[in-house]
């Protein structure tokens, strides 16, 4: 009887789980956070007297973000610790997947919201979601849930993709980026850069990585002209070019067998801003996933 409940169970939730995933890894910034979030839904669901639930895309919806909100306190926590610069778990994303316009900027940009800010933007802004229900999902009222929306939009505004681009100029622009940084092209990396550009890179304390943003074009021409060095003795293997968080980049093995992605935002056909992952723990799910 257990077993069929479960069957029961899993042939209702299984189709919603991408969806599920897809909100929680947007909440939490972290795919096992994310994966864990939608299997404790998933206990829950099948502890519930599923007959009685209406709309189980809404009612797991609800479950989700309310665990997600609940493992943001003490996720803030951990960050406020967290050795060098903080950056999302990058997720490769398949060839024929539609890119999110939930990018690497706006995931960094949510992180300045208030839980419930966040969860009141995604769930009504990326994800179509009434403000009844949302309403119904955080415990306060429509109107306060259309103020929240309305505030988290205006702080997120800027870090909103602005430019239309073409898939594929995004990894011609990825790869021309691999090249000359790789073997030391200075004159063409200096045409592939924007005046701003800024370097953020995430090793957890567990990899070499710059503690602070690199900002402004001479410090990352400088960065570049010492990293080609190290690239020269031990050369980076490409394992793939693709879209990272909705940005074009590549993953790449480094010195040390170290696995590594690198997003590119690109504005007015120049990159405005890299995206380097470094952090084992943040990248196991990459190693499964995207090396082959």
């Amino acid at each position: 009887m257990a077993a069929t409940s479960q069957l029961d169970a899993a042939a209702s939730f299984d189709p919603l789980r991408p969806k599920l995933t897809r909100i929680a890894y947007r909440m939490l910034g972290s795919v096992a956070d994310a994966e864990d979030v939608v299997q404790d839904a998933f206990l829950r669901w099948l502890a519930t007297d599923r007959e009685t639930v209406r709309e189980p895309e809404g009612f797991l919806r609800r479950v989700v973000t309310r665990l997600c909100l609940d493992l943001l306190k003490s996720a803030r926590r951990r960050r406020e610790t967290y050795v060098g610069e903080w950056l999302p778990e990058p997720v490769v994303e398949d060839e024929e997947e539609e890119i999110d316009d939930v990018t690497l900027p706006l995931m960094l940009a949510l992180e300045r919201l208030s839980p419930l800010e966040r969860a009141a933007f995604l769930l009504h802004d990326v994800f179509g979601v009434g403000f009844d229900e949302i309403a119904e999902t955080i415990g306060r009222e429509p109107a306060a849930c259309r103020q929240l929306a309305s505030r988290a939009r205006s702080h997120v505004r800027a870090a909103r993709p602005r430019f239309e681009m073409p898939k594929e100029r995004g990894l011609e622009i990825a790869a021309a980026f691999f090249a000359a940084s790789r073997h030391g092209d200075m004159d063409r990396l200096r045409s592939l850069l924007a005046a701003d550009v800024v370097v953020h890179s995430d090793g957890g304390g567990k990899k070499p990585a710059a503690r602070e943003p690199v900002i402004g074009f001479d410090n990352v021409m400088q960065l570049h002209a010492a990293l080609a060095r190290l690239f020269a003795e031990n050369r980076s293997q490409l394992v793939r070019y693709g879209h990272i968080n909705g940005l074009p980049g590549f993953v790449t093995v480094e010195a040390g067998d170290t696995l590594q992605t690198t997003a590119l935002k690109i504005e007015n056909g120049q990159i405005a801003a890299i995206y380097v992952m470094r952090n084992p723990d943040k990248l196991r799910h990459i190693g499964a996933s995207a090396v082959h």
